[in-house]
Parts: C-alpha cells; sequence; structure tokens
C-alpha cells in the first residue's frame, strides 16, 4: 500500500462513521468546507497551497484488495463494509482557490460537496496535504517579504524536512513564494524548478588545503565558481579566494555559513573589494528564517543572497495552522458547530475580495448564491468526480502569489501583524443563515 495515496491513509474514526452512514442509509449530498480558524502570533495572512495535490488524491481515489482486506480483518467493523466500498471512486463536487491564493482566518479553501459518505472518508488526507503545502508556502512568503527584495531567497532545507512529501511540499512552496530557487534535485525535475548548490563543507575538508579544494571545484564547475569559505577561518578563506581570482581563477560568490553574519559579511565584502573582486556575491546561510533575514536587512549587512532552510522548512516557530474541516450542510440543511472557540458560519460560502487602486481592503464571507461586489475567490475545480480545471504550472500560481503579496496592505505583510489586520465582513445573510442554524441546533 503506497501511502501517498492509500484512502487508508486517515484517521479511524473516518471509517467508523462511514460505516454507520451506510447502515443508516445516509448517503444524501453533504458539503465540506476546510478553512483556518486563526493564525499564528504576528501572521497577517496565510497562502493557500497543495490544492492541485489534494485533487489529483481526491479523482484518484480507490481502494484496493490489500486494502480491502485489511478493513476485512481488522476487528473494527461489519462484515459488509469492505464490500461496500470495493467500487469507492469520488464523485462529487469540489469548488477551491487556486494555489497561491492569500487567504484570511473562517474563509474557505475549498468546499466539497458529495454523498455523506464520500464526503466524510476523505477528511483528514485532504487536510493533511493542504495544511503541509500552505504551512510552508505560508513561512516562506514571509521569508520572501523580510528580503524585501535586497537579496535572492534559496531553498536549504530538504535534509531536515519531515520526510520526502515535506521536502517536495517545501521547495515546491518556496518557489511560489519567489525564491530563485532550491537545493532539491528532484524538485527541480517534478516541478521545473531552477536548482541551486555548490559544496559543503565536507568538500573542503576532503583536501589536505583548503585552496587546493577552491582550486579543484572551479576548474570542475568554473561557470558556477561559489566556494563555501567558512570550514576554518572566515578571513582567511576570503583571502584565499582573492589569491585565486590573481591567478585568473574568476570567482562569482562566496557563502559563509556560521558565525555573525552581518560582521562577517562586511569583513569578507571588504576583504573581496581590496582584491578588486567587487563583482564577488557574498551569500549567507545556517539557521536563518524571516525574523533573521529581516534583522540582516536592517541591520545593511552587504549580503546578496540567503540560503533558507530547516526553520523555513519545517516552520520551526509555529509548525500547525489552526485549519478544519466541518460539515456546513447536509440533505440541503445548513448546520453549524457551536463549541467554544470553535463556532463556524454554516452552509455553502463565497469569498468576494474588494480592491482599490490594487490594494486588498477588504473580504466579504458570504453565502454562494449572494451576488455580492467583489471578486469572488472560490471556482470550481471538480464535478462529477472529474477535474474541470486543469493543474496548473507552478509558474502560474508564483504569479499569482507575488501578485497577491503586492496587493496586500503594509500592515498585513509586518512580521509582527495584528490578527485583525485585514477586514473580513460577514455578509448579513449568512449571519442570519448562523442565527437559523442555531434555532435549529438542539
Amino acid at each position: 500500500m503506497d501511502p501517498r495515496h492509500s484512502p487508508l491513509l486517515t484517521d479511524l474514526y473516518q471509517l467508523t462513521m462511514v460505516d454507520s452512514y451506510l447502515q443508516r442509509g445516509m448517503q444524501e449530498p453533504a458539503s465540506f468546507e476546510l478553512f483556518s480558524r486563526k493564525l499564528p502570533p504576528g501572521y497577517g495572512f496565510y497562502v493557500a497551497s497543495g490544492i492541485d495535490a489534494a485533487l489529483d488524491w481526491l479523482t484518484d481515489l480507490r481502494l484496493g484488495d490489500a486494502e480491502l482486506d485489511w478493513i476485512r480483518g481488522c476487528g473494527h467493523f461489519r462484515a459488509g463494509l469492505a464490500d461496500d466500498l470495493a467500487g469507492l471512486r469520488f464523485t462529487g463536487h469540489v469548488e477551491a482557490v487556486p494555489d497561491g491564493t492569500i487567504l484570511f482566518p473562517q474563509e474557505p479553501i475549498l468546499r466539497v460537496t458529495a454523498p455523506l459518505p464520500e464526503a466524510q472518508l476523505i477528511e483528514s488526507r485532504l487536510m493533511n496535504l493542504v495544511h503541509l503545502h500552505s504551512l510552508l508556502t505560508t513561512k516562506a512568503a514571509r521569508a520572501v517579504i523580510a528580503a524585501d527584495g535586497g537579496g535572492q531567497l534559496v531553498d536549504f532545507g530538504m535534509r531536515r524536512a519531515h520526510g520526502a512529501e515535506a521536502a517536495m511540499a517545501a521547495a515546491r512552496g518556496t518557489w511560489l513564494a519567489g525564491y530563485a530557487g532550491t537545493a532539491t534535485c528532484l524538485a527541480g525535475a517534478e516541478y521545473g524548478i531552477p536548482t541551486v548548490g555548490t559544496m559543503a563543507h565536507s568538500y573542503v575538508l576532503a583536501f589536505d588545503r583548503e585552496i587546493d579544494a577552491f582550486r579543484a571545484f572551479a576548474e570542475a564547475y568554473p561557470e558556477n565558481v561559489v566556494l563555501l569559505i567558512d570550514t576554518y577561518d572566515i578571513g582567511a578563506g576570503a583571502e584565499k579566494v582573492v589569491a585565486l581570482a590573481a591567478e585568473g581563477i574568476p570567482v562569482h560568490g562566496v557563502r559563509i555559513d556560521s558565525g555573525d553574519l552581518a560582521a562577517e559579511a562586511r569583513r569578507v565584502r571588504g576583504i573581496l573589494d581590496a582584491g578588486g573582486l567587487e563583482a564577488t556575491k557574498v551569500m549567507v546561510s545556517g539557521d536563518l528564517d524571516e525574523h533573521s533575514v529581516a534583522r540582516l536587512r536592517a541591520d545593511g549587512a552587504p549580503i546578496d543572497g540567503f540560503g533558507v532552510g530547516t526553520k523555513v522548512d519545517t516552520a520551526a516557530d509555529h509548525p500547525h495552522l489552526d485549519m478544519a474541516y466541518k460539515l456546513q450542510a447536509y440533505r440541503g440543511v445548513p448546520r453549524r458547530k457551536r463549541s467554544p472557540g470553535k463556532t463556524h458560519w454554516p452552509g455553502r460560502k463565497q469569498i468576494r475580495r474588494d480592491y482599490r487602486d490594487g490594494t486588498a481592503v477588504g473580504d466579504i464571507l458570504c453565502r454562494s448564491d449572494e451576488a455580492l461586489p467583489g471578486e469572488p475567490l472560490l471556482v470550481e475545480m471538480v464535478d462529477g468526480g472529474r477535474r474541470t480545471r486543469a493543474a496548473e504550472a507552478t509558474a502560474a500560481a508564483r504569479e499569482r502569489l507575488s501578485a497577491g503579496l503586492a496587493a496586500l496592505p503594509a500592515a498585513c505583510r509586518s512580521l509582527e501583524a495584528d490578527s485583525g489586520a485585514y477586514p473580513v465582513t460577514i455578509s448579513s445573510a449568512l449571519r442570519a443563515a448562523g442565527e437559523a442554524a442555531d434555532r435549529r441546533a438542539v
């Protein structure tokens, strides 16, 4: 069983609920929406991502013989459940925002309308995929905002990402957010992302002398001579780069991976400039995230590029978004959870975004059938279990996210944004639907 594709990559209670629904004949249409209840502290927005990955999984949904055998033999379900699920396919309808769309709390990323057992069974994996991609793309977008055009960002985080799927999601998400490239080769092959990278400290240590390592690398890759200069002494490493240039070996850039990066960048810049290497770029890396990038930029350090890895690719400071996938309507009747702190607006919804002079000034969260002003963000993606909107190239999502970030109000772009920095208005009809749902609840 391939965990990337198996419907058994789910929580047990999804199958227990499906079993009960089928026993009771509860197969009428149900609408579920996936959304974020709130943002982490300091976040003024988040980025919807992973939609295409989730829809690919959804439209390929099926249970194989090994999975059906497990359902029969695990001891949790009635004998006939596996037979009921043997021909399972997704037959429903999906509306979603495209990858790279900026969103705010309570706004649906996607809505599924399908027979209740289908819509229920898919919850855990659908949420698992969209949450991962959205979390990492959002973190990367914050780093791009922090750089503010003052140096390229590259993704160096694959080795400490939480498994292969997370590594690929991080590489794709950082590219969508505006990074210049990734060190992850498979992401280059799969998504067409530019791949970047030169050497590790082990390469330098493999030679008896640091300058021999530098010379050997320059001979092997004369078109991309970027040298890691902090294996021993950073200043001495920079002096050796100047010596190589005197031999006629062009050095395009150096990378510093340790120490006080701002101070070392200044020291190295001075050595390079004194040696006539004003065009040689200085890159830094080493446990960077949006906050450290912002500090380095504010310091005015002469840095041309940032290798950003572990802290972004693991979303180290805030490793989850408070996402939920909740039943909004069943048999045409809006439903609403009323748990303290977890209440949601019932029924099928749409997001309408208003712009003034190119800046997003506010959203209206409304019923899907309301004809209100503003750009509607949710669009049809799947109907009758089949894709009606083709998967996008990464370039299209990258352009959408770039435009979305540019349109954000300054207060939302702050790395210490207030949770209410962007206004999301609830339409009067949606408020009335909430009150009606509360009156029906017992």
